[in-house]
C-alpha cells in the first residue's frame, strides 16, 4: 500500500491489513513465522512541506536461530508506533558521496524519496529495529558445548574445558 503525498492532500489514509510470511523479505536470519496484523493511520501534517505522520499497532511472530545454541527462537511481537517522514532534503553534496552533517532533530525523523511512502517498508524497518540484538531462545540458554558441539539444553556433555595458556610453554621445556 503506497501512502501518496498527493492522495494525503485530500485526506487521511487508514489501513487495516493481513500480510502472509514471505510478502515482505527481512534480513536472511530473520523469519517470519505469523501474518503480519496492522492497522492505522497515514496522514500528511497540516503547515508542513510534505511532512507525514504514521500511527498504529502491529503483530506478528517471528523467528530466528538462536546465537548460543542454534536452536528456533521465537520473538511475538505487539507494538504500537507513530512515526514522522519528511521528503528527504535536496542539499549540495548529497549526491556526491560526500558526508553532510545532520542536526538533532533529524535524527528523530525518518525521510522518503519520491511520491510517498510504502506501508511494507514501514513495517519491515520498524519490525526490525524492535527485535532483540541478539536472538536467543531463553535467558537460561547453555549454548552448544566447544569441544564436542553438544547442544548443551538437551543433555549434559562430559567434556572438560581446560584453558591453555601458550604464552608460557616455552618455559615448561626449561628445567
Amino acid at each position: 500500500m503506497l501512502f501518496t503525498v498527493r492522495d494525503l492532500e485530500l485526506r487521511k489514509a487508514r489501513f487495516d491489513v493481513s500480510l502472509p510470511p514471505g510478502q515482505i523479505e527481512f534480513i536472511e536470519k530473520v523469519r517470519q513465522v505469523s501474518d503480519i496484523t496492522a492497522e492505522g493511520t497515514a496522514e500528511l501534517l497540516s503547515n508542513t512541506l510534505g511532512e507525514i505522520r504514521v500511527q498504529g499497532r502491529l503483530k506478528v511472530a517471528m523467528e530466528a536461530d538462536c546465537d548460543r545454541c542454534l536452536e528456533p527462537a521465537k520473538f511475538p511481537l505487539a507494538l504500537e508506533f507513530d512515526l514522522f517522514y519528511e521528503p528527504m532534503p535536496q542539499r549540495p553534496g548529497r549526491h556526491s558521496g560526500e558526508e553532510v552533517a545532520i542536526d538533532e532533530g533529524e535524527s528523530q525523523i525518518a525521510f522518503y524519496h519520491g511520491a510517498g511512502l510504502e506501508l511494507n517498508d514501514i513495517l519491515r524497518e520498524h519490525i526490525l529495529l524492535s527485535l532483540p540484538m541478539q536472538y536467543v531462545c531463553g535467558e537460561d540458554c547453555k549454548g552448544i558445548c566447544p569441544i564436542c558441539g553438544m547442544n548443551r539444553n538437551q543433555a549434559a556433555c562430559e567434556c572438560s574445558a581446560k584453558l591453555a595458556d601458550d604464552r608460557w610453554a616455552a618455559l615448561k621445556n626449561l628445567k
